[in-house]
């Protein structure tokens, strides 16, 4: 872990999927469910002249205290029922599947001492806690989060919207974080690729590089898009996922499961994504250089098949 901390010698990372009214004043649509992005904590307080007040400690100061690398950074995750417990024709759980890939992955075993995992319900709270892992209880009066929400439905939206509000308040506490959806499959350590320019406010994944970001004002550097709006600047970090796959397994950090509408879907393709993972270590470990070069991600079917 001391290359993570000395990589974030500035706690200015925060990687979110939704940024909320944070963005909403320079940030299109297209980017509402991004999985991965880093927000710099000083683009908040910088905006207040008020004086910093010392919150007292509490059940989530004190979870976020528990995970935090010593520069106060924390990655975390959002989780409810649907992505923690399995139904009745499972074998596994997106959250299990999220886990394995930390197992899995290089060096990627050590950042899971600064996963903090919010469990939006009750079972998923005690599924984190029989698991052993940092958890935090997020509680909302009147709503229920247990159930799948489909993509972009009014409960998803609803959901979305609640994520962002907490990710504000760790803001507040002066936190920077991570955030990570739990359909994203750590394969190699993405941290030490951020960027430590205390100038860019946000880095945030994006599915496609889009032909519009290539106009006046906006730069195209090393694979990453900058983008000058409102005096902040965001760096769109290209990842590989369901909706544009990486075919080099060799530099791949992080896949991502969009382009799919279902849990059970995502779960089915994401399996296959730590099966070919699997086999491209093996080929790495016997030093096949012709078998590597080669290998690539299986058809991602279900997903494909979850839109009809």
């Amino acid at each position: 872990m001391d290359h993570v901390k000395h990589s974030f010698g500035n706690p200015a990372i925060l990687l979110l999927f939704f940024v909320g009214f944070l963005c909403l004043c320079f940030w299109s649509s297209s980017y509402i469910t991004n999985p991965l992005s880093v927000f710099r904590k000083e683009s908040l307080s910088t905006q207040s002249n008020t004086t910093n007040i010392r919150v007292p400690q509490d059940e989530l100061e004190e979870a976020l205290s528990k995970a935090s690398m010593a520069n106060k950074t924390v990655i975390i995750t959002i989780i409810n029922k649907a992505y923690a417990d399995q139904d009745i024709q499972a074998d596994t759980t997106m959250l299990d599947l999220f886990l394995e890939s930390f197992w899995l992955g290089e060096n990627t075993r050590p950042l899971l001492d600064n996963l903090l995992i919010v469990a939006i319900d009750q079972t998923a709270y005690n599924r984190c806690l029989f698991r052993r892992l940092n958890c935090y209880r997020l509680k909302t009066d009147g709503v229920d989060y247990e159930g799948e929400k489909v993509y972009m439905s009014e409960d998803f939206i609803k959901m979305m919207w609640r994520r962002t509000q907490f990710l504000i308040e760790v803001l507040k506490r002066g936190y920077s974080f991570i955030f990570t959806d739990t359909d994203v499959m750590w394969l190699r350590n993405p941290l030490i690729r951020l960027s430590t320019n205390e100038t860019e406010d946000l880095q945030i994944s994006t599915d496609y590089f889009l032909g519009d970001l290539r106009s006046e004002n906006h730069q195209i550097n090393t694979g990453f898009y900058y983008i000058q709006s409102n005096n902040k600047t965001i760096k769109l970090l290209r990842i590989c996922g369901f909706c544009q796959d990486s075919r080099d397994l060799r530099v791949v950090a992080t896949v991502h499961a969009n382009c799919c509408r279902s849990i059970s879907a995502k779960v089915n393709d994401l399996k296959a994504v730590l099966r070919d993972w699997k086999q491209f270590k093996y080929a790495s470990y016997k030093q096949l250089a012709n078998v590597t070069t080669n290998l690539g991600w299986s058809m991602h079917q279900r997903c494909s098949k979850s839109w009809n």
